[in-house]
């Protein structure tokens, strides 16, 4: 595969902008057939084939629904951070990108071929580290979590060392806010 990608310059690319506008409207009437739109581009003074419309038109719907697509994905993710504030947006995120990425490299249609395999691998491997790196701060979260309870707990038993029934109370509670607080990570 070429060091650049290879990018698709149709004959439709190379229509001015309002005939291919035009072109786009009347793709979206399902009663246009190529065969019509092709004869209403040789009128506008275009020869055009209905096979490049056809061509055009797979790859403009192709390009719609990849849009639709993505926008849904990033409507789930804000609506999902919406109702859960607390929730972790950018696993979410690499999630919705590697569950794409996934199945672009799982799929060995023509989009695949538009993304080098190496670029594919790199996002890849980027992602896996974005994981271990969460794993490791979250890992270093609770390392600190645990001391940081475990001077309180000093503090506190020192502070109330006069009553073992307060001192144990405290313990107690203690231990309830640790197992909450290290449940949530």
């Amino acid at each position: 595969m070429s060091e650049q990608a290879r990018r698709t310059c149709s004959s439709i690319d190379r229509l001015p902008e309002d005939v291919r506008v035009q072109l786009d409207q009347k793709l979206a009437n399902p009663a246009n057939s190529f065969i019509e739109l092709s004869v209403w581009l040789k009128e506008q003074g275009f020869e055009i084939s209905k096979s490049a419309v056809g061509r055009y038109s797979q790859r403009t719907k192709k390009t719609a629904e990849r849009v639709i697509d993505t926008l849904q994905r990033t409507k789930a993710i804000a609506a999902a951070v919406e109702a859960h504030p607390e929730l972790d947006y950018t696993r979410a995120a690499s999630m919705v990108m590697m569950d794409g990425l996934m199945r672009r490299v799982s799929s060995a249609e023509e989009e695949f071929e538009e993304m080098p395999l190496d670029k594919a691998g790199r996002l890849i491997a980027s992602l896996s580290r974005n994981a271990t790196y969460e794993k490791r701060t979250q890992a270093d979260l609770k390392k600190k979590a645990e001391l940081a309870f475990g001077q309180l707990e000093e503090k506190m038993l020192e502070t109330v060392k006069g009553s073992p029934e307060l001192a144990r109370r405290m313990r107690d509670l203690l231990i309830d806010a640790r197992q909450m607080i290290l449940a949530e990570e």
